[in-house]
């Protein structure tokens, strides 16, 4: 590779990936079970270790209960078509000749458009507009004068709304920096229970 191939290929391992670049990338759910793998191991892997847990995430088995034809069925679309597009993208790096995958730094800000929210789960935005609708009930309601609300003063209800606020935001900070990310936990994400 010459000095210059070096220098533009760094050059772009810098530029994280734009919106339509990592919702490509995220679109499938061999990709999103393969980021979670290595997330979750180091951020390297061997293909045939990644093609044996996605296999098991797939068909939801346990590792010991993958057979070789449901791995080598991930094994193959993984090496021909899925880790060369992310290779591509900058998000691992993939030598087909070793069979070694190993994660960029372009892959660091993947996890900000995976707000998995499962099945029984309200998504943050309608959490929040519930938590803002009730906040907005409560303050007209003790400005107007409706008992009990007047029973707690002006500085009270302030004080209730900043506090309810800040508490679902520490939740929420909490729950996306562990709960909502991959390789975060022994299963993917969208794994229901």
């Amino acid at each position: 590779m010459t000095e210059q191939a070096s220098e533009r290929e760094t050059d772009e391992s810098a530029v994280p990936l734009s919106r339509d670049e990592t919702f490509e990338i995220l679109s499938n759910q061999r990709r999103r079970f393969a980021l979670h793998h290595l997330y979750q191991n180091g951020e390297r892997a061997d293909l045939g270790d990644l093609s044996e847990a996605v296999a098991a995430w797939e068909n939801g088995i346990s590792l010991e209960e993958v057979s070789s034809a449901e791995r080598k069925r991930v094994y193959t679309s993984l090496q021909q078509f899925h880790l060369p597009k992310m290779d591509e993208k900058g998000i691992v790096t993939f030598d087909d000749r070793k069979g070694v995958i190993e994660l960029t730094d372009r892959a660091d800000n993947a996890d900000v458009y995976l707000e998995i929210v499962p099945d029984r789960d309200v998504p943050w935005s309608q959490y929040y507009l519930g938590l803002s609708s009730v906040n907005v009930v409560l303050l007209v309601g003790a400005l107007l004068g409706v008992y009990p609300l007047t029973l707690v003063p002006p500085f009270g209800w302030g004080l209730f709304v900043a506090t309810s606020v800040l508490v679902s935001a520490l939740v929420h900070t909490y729950y996306s920096r562990t709960e909502m990310q991959l390789g975060s936990d022994a299963e993917p994400p969208e794994i229901g229970d």
